[in-house]
Formats: C-alpha cells, sequence, structure tokens
C-alpha cells in the first residue's frame, strides 16, 4: 500500500464518541508527507481516571479545544481518496462512527485498514503484537505511546511494512 492515511484516537472515558485528541499521518507513493494532530472537546465531556493514567490527557487539556466537527474539516481534505489505516482499527473505527453520530454528520463510507490484523498474519512468533512491539519489528522506536500522532506515524509505518 503506497497510499494512506493512518489515523489514531485516545478518549476521554470508556464511551467511544468521547475522543479528545486524534493524530492523521499521510503517506503518498510510501513516504509520510504530512500530518495532523489536534485535541479535541470530547463528547461527553469527561474524563475516566483510567483513560488519563493512559494518554495523559485531562478535562484542563481539552476545556479550550475545538469540537470534532471543526477538527474533522481541517482533515478531511487532507484524507480525500485515501484508505484509512489503523492499529486495532474495531477502536479507531468505532469511534469515528460514534462522533459523526453525535454531531450527527454524515459518515462517508471510509475504507479502514487494520495492522494489527495484519501484524498477527506477518509475525506470528511475536509474544504480543501491541503497537509498540509491532512498530519496533517494523524499524520505528515508538517513544511517546498513547500520544495520538506518534501511534498514527507508528501505525503507518507499520502499514508501509506489512500492509
Amino acid at each position: 500500500m503506497q497510499n494512506f492515511a493512518a489515523i489514531d484516537f485516545e478518549t476521554a472515558n470508556y464511551q467511544r464518541s468521547s475522543v479528545c485528541a486524534v493524530g492523521v499521518v499521510i503517506v503518498r507513493g510510501g513516504e509520510i508527507v504530512d500530518s495532523f494532530y489536534s485535541l479535541i472537546k470530547p463528547e461527553p465531556e469527561y474524563y475516566n481516571y483510567r483513560c488519563s493514567m493512559v494518554h495523559g490527557l485531562c478535562s484542563e487539556d481539552t476545556e479550550n479545544a475545538p469540537v470534532f466537527p471543526d477538527v474533522w474539516k481541517q482533515i478531511a481534505p487532507l484524507i480525500e481518496n485515501l484508505p484509512l489505516v489503523a492499529h486495532n482499527k474495531a477502536f479507531d473505527e468505532s469511534c469515528l462512527k460514534a462522533v459523526f453520530r453525535v454531531y450527527q454528520m454524515d459518515y462517508p463510507d471510509y475504507e479502514f485498514y487494520d495492522t494489527l490484523k495484519a501484524a498477527r498474519s506477518r509475525f506470528p512468533e511475536l509474544s504480543n503484537h501491541q503497537l509498540h512491539t509491532v512498530s519496533a519489528v517494523c524499524g520505528y522506536n515508538l517513544e511517546n505511546h498513547h500520544h495520538a500522532l506518534a501511534d498514527a506515524e507508528a501505525c503507518a509505518w507499520i502499514a508501509r511494512e506489512i500492509l
């Protein structure tokens, strides 16, 4: 796969619509050509302690952040005509669909690929197939795991290697 957009969401709580950060990495011709990161005011707007422990974000970080529709207006042109790739697409795709529903936005039928599923097939010998493990095998050192842009970049590296 030479042209795609790797995407990663972080959520404020266990509601999939509560996206509080997004990272997108654009790959064209097999090269990373652009990236985008934004904090997002989550909906519903509260933080679960366990989610905050994972990504380090809290309500103070997003109290002045834009709402999802405003962020998506910036992302949509970047990803136009590109398939989306995520590590564990079940999570990221469900977040995207949920937040589109919450804001009553028309959901384009995005084509989604899953580097987690591909990694399980390609590297069955790994002790786990977590993002940091698979990205290391693919030559990317993920230093800021659970930062949406760092995770999207790691996903892009994996996708370039195995999709």
